[in-house]
């Protein structure tokens, strides 16, 4: 007689309730914003009975700080009993990273607002139609100092961009390993933290030496600008270069093309979008100096459409000159003031959309 036996099999569990949990509790979504909301009552009513005790108004820095705080130590310690601790450290990280971009956002938005608001007053047609020539007082306008702005920066992006992109090129493509290569690294990055008036300095004796001192033009301002964007065309486009993967030029290779075509129809066309951003952002890193072009390009009344004759006025040397040398009535200097300030900020978002707009163009995914 034989005897057999059935396998024993483990309970399975007969609900999900029973199964181990793995994450604890989840606060609703609109939980961290009512938090955000009591730190911001708690908050004010602290500074409303301070101000009221000490007789002056609420201090609008000082109550946004105890909010930020009080919503950190509120949204910690409320995720701490429902979700635990690892999501309350989450949490706490996410709003210490958010109070830091909305601290970086106060002063953009405060310069955006003060310069739209005070700026707008004195635009007119002609603030864009006429320049400062023989005007002692109200009227004229900046003309001038936007031709001037966009010959200088043009012809200055006309210097920069072909010698830094040819040697950002040499530097990924040729120079790998080699100690020329090094040296160039090591001279970029030291020109990248130069002070702008040493630019404008070395600019301005360079052509001392052949025309004399007390020499003022506009390629001079052009040349100190362009000592100021090479190196940022050249980390720009370096690292853009770097990015393009290896096995786009070794497919082109295998396939006999040369290096150089290579370069001009593979790993140019592929990291364009990125060279052009960084292009971009040179120019505008560039076309607000005011320094270098005090020094090179010099400031006058009337219009100069030569760059090589001539002192050139500059949006940014026109805007110092109107609010030091404020004359009667001062109203009409500031104004004129706050609108070249406002222009020269609308060229340079001007320049980034276009720099966006040629990036999404011509980005890998797209190009034609």
């Amino acid at each position: 007689m034989t005897l057999t036996s059935t396998p024993t099999q483990s309970p399975v569990p007969t609900s999900t309730s029973q199964a181990p949990r793995i994450t604890g509790g989840r606060l609703p979504a609109w939980v961290p914003w009512a938090l955000l909301g009591a730190s911001a009552l708690l908050s004010l009513l602290v500074f409303g009975i301070l101000a009221v005790a000490a007789g002056t108004g609420v201090n609008i820095a000082g109550f946004l700080v105890v909010t930020a705080l009080v919503y950190l130590a509120l949204i910690w310690g409320v995720s701490s009993l429902i979700e635990g601790r690892r999501k309350a450290v989450d949490r706490l990280v996410t709003g210490i990273v958010s109070t830091a971009f909305a601290i970086a956002m106060v002063p953009l938005i405060s310069l955006g607002f003060t310069a739209i608001t005070n700026g707008v007053a004195g635009l007119s047609a002609e603030f864009f139609s006429s320049s400062m020539r023989n005007v002692v007082g109200e009227g004229g306008g900046a003309l001038h100092a936007i031709v001037g702005t966009l010959l200088v920066t043009l012809a200055a992006a006309i210097i920069s961009i072909p010698i830094g992109l040819f040697t950002a090129i040499y530097l990924v493509e040729y120079g790998e390993g080699k100690k020329i290569a090094r040296g160039i690294t090591f001279l970029v990055d030291v020109m990248t933290g130069i002070p702008s008036i040493v630019a404008g300095l070395f600019a301005y004796a360079l052509f001392a030496l052949f025309l004399g001192p007390g020499i003022r033009l506009g390629i001079m301002g052009a040349i100190a600008l362009s000592v100021l964007m090479i190196p940022v065309v050249v980390r720009s486009s370096e690292e853009m270069l770097r990015l393009v993967p290896n096995e786009l030029r070794e497919a082109a290779y295998a396939l006999g093309v040369p290096k150089w075509l290579t370069i001009l129809k593979v790993v140019l066309p592929t990291a364009i979008a990125g060279i052009t951003t960084g292009i971009m952002l040179s120019i505008a890193r560039v076309i607000g100096e005011t320094a270098p072009l005090l020094i090179t390009a010099g400031f006058t009344t009337s219009m100069n459409y030569n760059l090589f004759e001539g002192r050139m006025m500059t949006l940014p040397v026109f805007t110092y000159t109107q609010f030091m040398n404020q004359g009667i009535p001062a109203e009409a200097f500031i104004n004129r003031a706050w609108a070249a300030a406002l222009v020269l900020i609308l060229i340079v978002m001007a320049l980034n959309i276009i720099a966006r707009v040629i990036a999404r163009i011509y980005a890998p995914a797209k190009a034609r």
